[in-house]
């Protein structure tokens, strides 16, 4: 792939899908929707849902990890609001198929390095590099949040009343490589939730779009050779992870716009008007899935964009004017990055708004 960094990748050889590991935390995830430490009563049922759980926020990173539980706290204190009454309200799933959706997008090996890890209470908590990290509470997590895309690709593709789904999930996926964990990253839940769309419900062709001031090194990873999956992000650069010059194309299919330390509305907005939408018109996807990442957001700690809440919410709509034209107004968005509390709920809720106007 053009623009690598270097690095290793890939695990031991691991056990087969549906693992002895899984089926223990689908077992704990029955029991702890039981008791009521999972969702909170639904709202009535709408065209747009909103998929979490509270298992998202037993992925502990530490307390001075920028990648931390609060940030789900902050979201569901917005959502819980009465303008969010309208959202169709689930609990992401434990899902007997999530590792076999998982090496769709990932080597058998990564699964089985990531699931090794998390099997070893000894050795908890670990790191892969130096800012990824696997506690206790990850596997059902990072279960979870896979879950919930396949979920809200299944509602919004099955023909039923919803038309597009939020998933406030943790950990984060974008930077997730088909080989390699990175960047607070263990498995790329828009890209498992892409393909997952195609192998399940016959979709054909499938983008990703990518607002996230990091670039979806991972998704790019993964899609690079695929004519019939389209990827295209706006991302700080330079930056971390060192990857997404427009000149990495691909087989056509991916489109960078790199913006610069400080940019604001004006030219992300323009990157998306004028290159990155017509492109993905153009591709004519029977799904969009959105790596929905608010670090570009003006105070964001990890960021250095100047973008506000209100920019969220302008391209949430231009991409579901897209998505009207294109595949029914079907749309995915999982949650990526974010991390200064009151920008992120802020914006996500400019996000999850335009979700349910579009809807």
């Amino acid at each position: 792939m053009g623009g690598r960094r270097d690095g290793a990748k890939g695990g031991a050889a691991g056990r087969p899908a549906g693992s002895d590991l899984t089926r223990r935390v689908l077992l704990a995830g029955a029991a702890s929707l039981a008791s009521g430490t999972g969702l909170a009563a639904p709202a009535e049922p709408g065209r747009t849902m909103l998929v979490t759980h509270a298992a998202f926020a037993a992925h502990e990173t530490g307390p001075s990890h920028p990648e931390r539980p609060a940030r789900m706290r902050a979201l569901d204190e917005v959502l819980a609001g009465p303008s969010f009454a309208g959202l169709r309200r689930e609990a992401a799933p434990l899902r007997e198929d999530a590792e076999a959706a998982i090496l769709r997008a990932h080597a058998p090996a990564h699964l089985a390095a990531i699931r090794a890890l998390a099997a070893d209470p000894g050795g908890l908590p670990a790191r892969i590099g130096p800012d990824t990290v696997v506690s206790a509470g990850t596997w059902e997590a990072a279960l979870r949040a896979v879950g919930a895309g396949l979920r809200a690709v299944d509602a919004v593709c099955e023909g039923g009343s919803v038309r597009n789904a939020f998933c406030q999930v943790r950990p984060p996926g974008h930077h997730a490589e088909r080989a390699r964990a990175m960047g607070f990253c263990l498995f790329d839940t828009a890209a498992v939730a892409a393909l997952h769309a195609r192998a399940r419900h016959g979709a054909r062709r499938v983008a990703v779009v990518d607002f996230d001031v990091h670039h979806g090194n991972g998704t790019q990873d993964i899609f690079w050779s695929d004519p019939d999956l389209f990827y295209a992000s706006t991302h700080r650069m330079p930056w971390f992870p060192g990857t997404g010059a427009a000149s990495e194309r691909g087989v056509g299919n991916i489109w960078n716009a790199p913006l610069k330390e400080g940019d604001g509305a004006a030219p992300f907005r323009a990157a998306w008007a004028q290159h990155l939408l017509p492109a993905l018109d153009a591709f004519r996807p029977d799904l969009i899935v959105v790596s929905a990442g608010f670090d570009a957001h003006e105070g964001d700690p990890l960021g250095g964009l100047r973008l506000q809440a209100a920019d969220f919410g302008w391209i949430t709509a231009a991409i579901a004017e897209v998505a009207e034209r294109c595949c029914g107004g079907r749309i995915v968005s999982l949650l990526e990055g974010g991390y200064r509390l009151d920008a992120l709920a802020a914006s996500g809720a400019a996000h999850v708004r335009a979700l349910l106007e579009a809807g």
